[in-house]
């Protein structure tokens, strides 16, 4: 397969689809719509999950696993659940498969039908408060802070590897608490989480803010939202948080003794991120070449390629590079040393390039001599000789540079995108011509959200939690409206 990528200028979808599947992050499976990770795209998928699952731990969260599949009556117990996800699921009918009266297929055995239909979970907010009824009595049983890492299904039928497939990983916070303000409390400090691992570690600036009615997580009285901006333009929301007030606690009869003796129903929160984060990463960051990846996601965050002509620079070579190793590897840094014969260096090169290793060693009989390496950097493609001296410290200290240099580039970038207008000609001229965040007033209305999503294809991303208050009138009604929010076209 041809290492060379469609530039983004020319065609920014085929360009994403191109480099995940070369980039081996993952491809198209035998089933519609559901994707193979790749071993290379799954360990970046597990040093976020590490990440993501140490901050919820140091929150006070614990990891639960509840069924795959539910009984469909749960899901009526909750008419606006419901009603987000109907269109999405997929439903389990019969348990058994049987060889045709011809034998030449395997068929479902009709006899083997359900008594109850069950789906495969889209969300399982609907069998976890099942538990959670069994498990909460008393406030001493409350908070109650449960996450939990699974899959779910969401049979969607336009899917683009990583950003919407019909299967994705992810996580789900479920928690239960014995006030209204505790809830919200949760549902907001988990944002901030979100916010945090998205900026820390995956170098992607992001806008915390709170979702308008219809954009709404089904089921919820507040969404909290971070938002993040692609290359193209295009916004992507990257984690949400959940206020549900008491609505699943009333559906599933969640009672707790007060510390008055009362009877209350418990009030909840849920939060999620999944795989859509791996598109982000890519979208955030990469360019032509291939992957630009954050040193702290990175799976490999060196490579130590060797130039040599024949096995005895070779094992010269092999030598000085396995005592660098360890030095390295007491700084915490992932090292690779591809040392193939069956590859030529430009080869190789080019490999990691593709996917986006941070730094690049490449390390040859004059530098054992001169005592230096060559250093490449990925994410500004440039290259220095440096002393093999403190190299360890040196490597340590770029790897930083470079994190800190991906979100540096990405705010700028970012911030760039976000315009101000006060017109609908003016509004549709930017999604237009320059994309991005539009900040413009809205006068509240379900209606004008509608109407614009309608005519330009954008939808409010969110309201940010630090928008002022500042007079003035809807962008398309003019009806006056207290603050600006913001809207973009979206993934």
């Amino acid at each position: 397969m041809s290492k060379k990528l469609t530039k983004r200028e020319e065609d920014y979808s085929k360009w994403y689809n191109e480099l995940v599947v070369k980039a081996d992050l993952a491809e198209n499976s035998g089933v519609r719509g559901m994707m193979v990770i790749k071993p290379y795209g799954y360990a970046i998928w597990e040093k976020m999950q590490a990440e993501l699952d140490r901050m919820f731990k140091e929150t006070g969260h614990e990891n639960a696993y509840f069924p795959l599949l539910i009984p469909k009556s749960y899901f009526s117990k909750e008419a606006s659940h419901v009603d987000g996800f109907a269109k999405e699921c997929a439903v389990v009918t019969h348990y058994r498969l049987k060889t045709s009266e011809d034998g030449k297929e395997i068929v479902v055995d009709e006899n083997a039908k359900l008594e109850e239909e069950l789906i495969i979970r889209p969300t399982s907010e609907t069998i976890i408060w099942d538990s959670y009824r069994k498990w909460i009595q008393s406030y001493r049983d409350l908070p109650l802070l449960i996450n939990q890492w699974s899959n779910v299904v969401r049979w969607e039928m336009r899917t683009r590897l990583f950003l919407r497939t019909a299967e994705f990983l992810w996580q789900e916070g479920h928690t239960a608490h014995e006030t209204k303000q505790e809830a919200i409390v949760e549902a907001k400090k988990m944002q901030d989480v979100y916010a945090e691992f998205a900026e820390n570690f995956m170098a992607m600036p992001v806008i915390k803010g709170y979702k308008t009615e219809s954009e709404r997580f089904a089921g919820a009285l507040d969404t909290y939202t971070i938002e993040a901006l692609m290359q193209d333009g295009k916004a992507l929301q990257a984690g949400t948080s959940h206020f549900l007030g008491q609505n699943f606690a009333k559906a599933f009869d969640v009672k707790f003794t007060t510390k008055e003796g009362k009877q209350d129903y418990v009030w909840a929160t849920s939060w999620g991120v999944s795989t859509r984060l791996m598109g982000a990463l890519v979208m955030t960051h990469s360019d032509d070449q291939g992957l630009v990846l954050p040193p702290k996601l990175a799976p490999i965050q060196l490579v130590i390629i060797p130039i040599h002509r024949n096995d005895e620079q070779l094992d010269e070579i092999s030598t000085k590079v396995e005592e660098m190793i360890v030095a390295f590897k007491a700084k915490g840094i992932s090292v690779k040393y591809d040392k193939r014969t069956t590859y030529k260096p430009g080869w190789k090169f080019a490999e990691y390039e593709l996917k986006g290793v941070p730094l690049r060693i490449a390390i040859g009989p004059r530098d054992l001599e001169s005592g230096t390496v060559e250093l490449a950097r990925r994410d500004t493609l440039t290259k220095e000789t440096i002393s093999q001296e403190n190299i360890a410290e040196t490597v340590f200290n770029l790897l930083n540079k470079i994190q800190d240099n991906l979100f540096d580039k990405a705010l700028n970038y970012r911030n760039s995108l976000i315009t101000e207008v006060d017109n609908f000609e003016e509004f549709k001229d930017v999604l237009d011509n320059k994309g991005g965040f539009v900040s413009a007033h809205w006068d509240g209305t379900i209606e004008t959200e509608e109407k614009i999503k309608n005519r330009t294809k954008a939808t409010i991303r969110c309201i940010a939690n630090d928008a002022k208050e500042e007079k003035g009138n809807c962008v398309l009604t003019g009806n006056k409206s207290l603050k600006r929010v913001l809207f973009a076209k979206a993934y």
